[in-house]
């Protein structure tokens, strides 16, 4: 009996080629500094720079493989500071070593210090 011919493969829309040019390929995530990275890549990042397999940062931090791979791979909300620190002891890595942890702690001490707040924002967002 004779094989059907393969249909003929479908064009990638304008659209469809600038999403796919817009996500980051696994070689430009590593390639960026893991303090820069968003939560998840760099989590990832470190896990394979130490050889630290998911269920053993789960036994680690007594948080589920299954949560922490989600996390990896941003299926998941940012978790908690309390939440990253545990993480990043598992890891042995500092918790401000994770550009959300350090966003929070800016974002905490402004709520502080609002003498701050219009000086910073007057350097960082204008640019003055």
């Amino acid at each position: 009996m004779a094989r059907k011919a393969a249909a003929p493969a479908k064009k990638a829309t304008p659209v469809k080629k600038a999403a796919a040019a817009k996500k980051a390929t696994p070689a430009a995530k590593a390639a960026a500094p893991a303090g820069s990275q968003p939560f998840g890549a760099a989590l990832g990042a470190r896990m394979r720079a130490k050889g630290i397999s998911y269920r053993a940062l789960a036994e680690k931090t007594g948080l589920s493989a299954g949560y922490l791979n989600h996390l990896v791979h941003g299926n998941r909300p940012v978790p908690a500071n309390s939440v990253i620190q545990s993480i990043a002891k598992a890891a042995g890595v500092k918790a401000d070593s994770f550009r959300e942890f350090r966003i929070r702690k800016v974002s905490d001490t402004l709520a502080k210090r609002p003498d701050l707040v219009d000086r910073v924002y007057e350097e960082i967002v204008k640019g003055r």
